[in-house]
């Protein structure tokens, strides 16, 4: 065969890859605005992605499974997906499909693999869609906001309603609102539309309505004069972190529960995916989604403690500047933290180490914690200096990382990296709290102490680890299967 052949048949091949890809795009989005199933491909959106981006996310999880994941087989899984009458879900088509290659002898068909795969998605109950309200519309609110706005779908479970802000809301607000929620420097444009209606003091985001409110005090709101009743408050604005600040919230009209988007006192500490069972939300009304470093270090200590216990431990994290700093040398009521963030390394603390414990008790008292801010604006590192009760070695480690990333109750929170060359930069819009670098993971010749590398995005994957908690909390998690 000669050369030209050689290419032409790899043109046509790469051709009829993108032809692939276009129907699977076309059964992704009727399965989510049709059907409210969301389809990810092991835990990465596939919602508004286009060809290339779907295409390199095969690779990853061919190279994630160590086997290859088609789009053809792709798409033939979520044919049979879209003949299913299911109800609303979240479905791993990328696990399916490495399934069904392990499984397929014993099934005829794809169809009859999913339909016995999915047979208990028809046990789950109906659930009813939660209005929430943002109060505070900073770098996590606004994220959230983009991320609420985006998987609203046919709006069967969270529902942004309203975000409240202080001071005078007019024209010129409004813009500069709509235009920070359009825009931004680390996450890029928004992938949706946003609108200002003056006249209503509101924001039209993808065609949706989203009160802007103004408010000194929380107990000051009637949220059911917008028609807001039994809401979920999601406090991003860092100005109340106890419990008695935050109940003030729920003497607002129209509030029956509160999250706040940081750690907490007086109030649980949840890192979503480990401890977020041990509190019910019909019998807890204000709850902590922790800070964003406990939420990337807590789903990595938890799987070590579990397979080969920790004696002792020290965690130093390497993290983005926050807008808490100052942009030049100046007064700050913390020492370092006055000095420009983006000019210095800056040593700080973090209650990280402590805050582990209140998700995993068995580790009271045996980490020690410290901080390093650094001159980027977003991607932080967090490394693990942990030694072990049993000896291990950098393959068992990594054997069991990848094993919790791939199955278990950690799966939404562990990322599992393979690649020789990544930096921060390369995690912004992670959507796991907690990337763990396989590459980077040392172990002493005893086997009997681990240093472990764990990236983060500190804003968009601690994000979603709002979400994750806040669906919890408003009982509206749907049927999944990843």
């Amino acid at each position: 065969m000669g050369f030209n052949d050689t290419y032409e048949k790899e043109l046509a091949f790469q051709a009829d890859r993108r032809r692939a890809t276009v129907e699977f795009i076309k059964i992704v989005s009727d399965l989510w605005y049709d059907k409210s199933i969301e389809l990810v491909l092991f835990r990465n959106q596939l919602i508004d992605r286009n060809v290339s981006e779907i295409l390199n996310l095969h690779e990853y999880a061919g190279k994630f499974v160590q086997k290859p994941i088609s789009i053809f087989d792709s798409v033939e899984i979520a044919q049979a997906i879209n003949a299913l009458n299911l109800p609303p879900a979240k479905l791993d088509i990328g696990k399916l499909t490495y399934e069904f290659h392990l499984e397929d002898q014993k099934y005829s068909n794809a169809t009859a693999f999913v339909s016995s795969k999915l047979s208990n998605a028809k046990d789950n109950k109906t659930i009813e869609p939660k209005d929430v309200v943002l109060y505070g519309f900073g770098r996590i609110g606004r994220l959230v906001a983009r991320e609420l706005m985006t998987k609203t779908g046919k709006g069967t479970q969270l529902r942004l309603r309203a975000i409240v802000t202080r001071g005078e809301i007019n024209e010129t607000v409004l813009e500069k609102r709509a235009s920070l929620l359009r825009n931004d420097s680390v996450h890029g444009d928004f992938s949706g539309i946003v609108n200002v209606d003056v006249e209503n003091s509101a924001l039209i985001i993808n065609g949706t309505t989203v009160n802007i409110i103004s408010a000194n005090a929380p107990e000051d709101i009637d949220y059911t004069q917008y028609r807001i009743n039994n809401a979920l408050v999601i406090d991003n604005t860092g100005a109340f972190r106890d419990k008695d600040a935050l109940k003030r919230h729920l003497k607002s009209k129209g509030v029956d529960k509160v999250l706040l988007t940081a750690p907490g006192k007086g109030t649980p500490n949840i890192v979503h995916g480990v401890n977020h069972l041990e509190y019910h939300p019909d019998n807890i009304d204000i709850f902590s989604a922790a800070s964003c470093t406990t939420n990337a270090i807590t789903p990595i200590l938890k799987a070590i403690e579990d397979s080969f216990g920790i004696k002792t431990g020290h965690l130093e994290t390497i993290h983005a500047y926050t807008n808490d700093q100052n942009l030049v040398d100046n007064f700050h009521s913390k020492y370092r933290r006055g000095r420009a963030a983006a000019l210095n390394m800056v040593i700080t603390e973090t209650g990280a180490g402590k805050a582990v414990s209140k998700a995993i008790p068995i580790l009271e008292g045996k980490l020690t914690s410290n901080a390093i801010r650094v001159p980027v604006p977003n991607g932080s590192l967090a490394i693990l200096n942990l030694e072990l009760e049993n000896e291990t070695s950098v393959n068992s480690v990594n054997t069991i990382i990848k094993k919790y990333a791939l199955e278990g109750n950690l799966v939404e929170q562990i990322k599992y990296e393979m690649s020789d060359e990544l930096v921060s930069s390369d995690i912004i819009g992670s959507s796991a709290p907690a990337i763990y670098d396989s590459k980077a993971t040392i172990v002493r010749k005893d086997g009997k102490n681990v240093v472990l590398y764990i990236w983060y995005d500190n804003e968009y994957g601690y994000s979603h680890q709002v979400i994750r908690l806040a669906k919890y909390i408003s009982k509206v998690r749907r049927y999944a299967y990843y």
